[in-house]
């Protein structure tokens, strides 16, 4: 893996966030190729419950200042950055007043989704691709894991396709079995449709319940992996039928050397 240039995009890492598989696995896997000499990003939201002075956050001015459009208006981008302690790996943080503010990350206080987390998740995938961009950073492989960074694939694959720095970047996949009930907002689908993607190719999104979200990042990826030993049968069905390739389920413990043969599979 050395000097392979590898993008994490995360919708929780450890420890900004409680440990779940995919804040886990999102701190692991960075850790894993830093210590193999490659060179890593790793990108998340900033929640607003993320305690910015106890983990150093501090916004990075020259990456911070464009607006994104979500759905016809006009959306701040801010940048920030802290360093995980002891590992010399640094994080982004995707930022922006309305929609990160609320001290919480997906629901609230009842258990209930935010109204807006579908364009939580596109101002998150157009962010991290415009500060990528503004880096000049181009990566090999792009790795994506949470529902919440989703869209991701889709956006490099369609809106940004015309993008020479990820000309040669290979996006992978992890599948996890940590969901949510109901959907998100029903037009979901036109919001999408607003950035010029074609309907026909995300026409599933007229539910846009978890599965439908991981089919449209497992459409839009090159390769797959499994995160949860278990995930649901629609999805393991999904991907089958992608004949992609799909890497199977390995524990915290045993993870390190499949996800390095299944990386340098990619390039």
């Amino acid at each position: 893996m050395k000097d392979k240039r590898i993008l994490y995009v995360s919708s929780e890492v450890v420890p900004y966030l409680p440990e779940t598989e995919i804040s886990s696995m999102s701190f692991e896997a960075p850790k894993m190729v830093n210590k193999q000499g490659g060179q890593i990003r790793i990108f998340m939201p900033r929640y607003g419950n993320i305690n910015e002075r106890r983990h150093q956050l501090h916004e990075v001015i020259r990456l911070s200042g464009i607006n994104l459009v979500i759905n016809d208006l006009d959306m701040p981008l801010i940048i920030k950055v802290a360093s995980i302690p002891k590992e010399r790996i640094q994080v982004y943080f995707i930022d922006n007043e309305e929609y990160f503010k609320r001290k919480a990350t997906l629901t609230d206080e009842d258990g209930n989704l935010f109204p807006d987390n579908d364009e939580r998740a596109i101002f998150f995938a157009k962010g991290v691709i415009e500060t990528v961009k503004k880096l000049n950073w181009s990566p090999d492989i792009i790795h994506v894991n949470g529902w919440m960074a989703s869209l991701l694939p889709l956006y490099l694959k369609e809106f940004y396709k015309n993008e020479p720095l990820f000309n040669e970047s290979k996006i992978i996949t992890s599948i996890y079995n940590q969901s949510f009930d109901g959907t998100l907002d029903k037009n979901m689908i036109g919001k999408v449709k607003f950035d010029n993607i074609d309907e026909e190719i995300i026409k599933v999104l007229d539910t846009p319940n978890y599965n439908n979200l991981m089919k449209i990042a497992i459409d839009h990826s090159d390769a797959l992996i499994k995160g949860s030993q278990e995930i649901p049968n629609e999805l393991e069905d999904y991907l089958k039928a992608s004949k992609k390739p799909v890497l199977d389920y390995f524990s915290p413990e045993e993870f390190a050397e499949p996800y390095t043969e299944f990386y340098n599979s990619q390039f």
